[in-house]
């Protein structure tokens, strides 16, 4: 978490705000793959790391851990949030995916669109590939017409 505020503290006020977000990017990008390999999924082999960048500049990272009851493992994506939500934050920027996946961009499953949408609609998604390209989607993207805390209110 710390290493994501001195990095921003560091850069030059005179880089270009596109050098920065890049630099960042590359950051939470790195952080998801890091946190592939400590993936537990013996049942699968289908480890999954994800790297969530909070409004603060703080990145949560996190893996997906199975059991043995199947039901009861969770993906990546919730690990991360549900870290940074221990931690006290709420407000989230970005998320990258990383996996194995060579031909294909990985995708968070409904449930982890669901979990995301509870803090907003309007966050990036780097999707991966094994070699590190991606694609970025808007929340909104992903779970389009979603129900949220909001719509509670009504």
């Amino acid at each position: 978490g710390a290493g994501m505020e001195s990095c921003g503290q560091r850069l030059a006020p005179t880089a270009p705000p596109g050098q920065r977000r890049g630099e960042h990017l590359q950051l939470l990008l790195r952080r998801s793959q890091e946190a592939k390999n400590s993936a537990y999924c013996p049942y699968s082999r289908f480890p999954v790391g994800a790297a969530l960048l909070t409004a603060s500049g703080e990145i949560f990272s996190g893996c997906n851990v199975e059991n043995a009851c199947h039901s009861l493992g969770v993906c990546a994506e919730r690990t991360a949030i549900q870290k940074a939500i221990s931690e006290g934050h709420t407000s989230f920027k970005a998320m990258a995916i990383s996996s194995d996946i060579g031909e294909d961009f990985i995708t968070p499953c409904g449930a982890c669109r669901q979990v995301m949408r509870e803090f907003g609609t309007d966050w990036d998604i780097y999707l991966t590939k094994a070699d590190g390209t991606y694609v970025v989607k808007r929340l909104e993207e992903l779970l389009p017409l979603s129900f949220g805390p909001e719509d509670l209110k009504k």
